[in-house]
């Protein structure tokens, strides 16, 4: 994906998630990130919230929307995607172990913070995010800035 593509081609993706997990009566939750390097290029890391009944389907989906998105043929490997502490359901069944493991992967994303938020999130990984045309990183509005200011003027 060119550069001046990639925030279209990440919109348009989490647009065809949202539709699909909202005709599954599921909300969305997802953070993403843009890079840009010399070994994998312009690429674009995204978590979000997937409930272990539609993770099959999702999966099977998500090849045939980068088709309609660039409009080329699915290439192996574009796509690598595994649940948040290796397992789906792992939430559930060991939530101190997805919670370390969400904790890396929040770390791994967030490689190319400014020292002020490595510093301020103690994150162990640092890492320059290449250039990106754009925003370099984003949530849905149900998990964003506004949202946590709503959600602690409630607590």
């Amino acid at each position: 994906m060119p550069l001046d593509g990639m925030a279209n081609a990440t919109g348009r993706y989490i647009d065809l998630l949202k539709k699909t997990l909202a005709r599954h009566k599921c909300p969305t939750a997802v953070l993403w990130v843009h890079e840009n390097g010399i070994k994998y290029g312009g690429h674009c890391h995204l978590l979000f919230h997937l409930p272990a009944s539609l993770a099959d389907h999702i999966m099977r989906l998500q090849r045939g929307w980068l088709r309609r998105i660039t409009g080329k043929p699915y290439k192996c490997g574009v796509i690598y995607s595994k649940p948040i502490g290796g397992r789906l359901g792992d939430e559930t069944a060991n939530p101190e172990h997805h919670a370390l493991n969400l904790a890396g992967a929040f770390g791994y994303v967030l490689k190319g913070a400014s020292i002020e938020a490595i510093e301020r999130f103690e994150l162990d990984l640092s890492k320059p995010g290449g250039l990106v045309i754009g925003k370099r990183c984003g949530t849905s509005q149900n998990i964003g800035r506004a949202a946590r200011k709503r959600a602690r003027s409630t607590d």
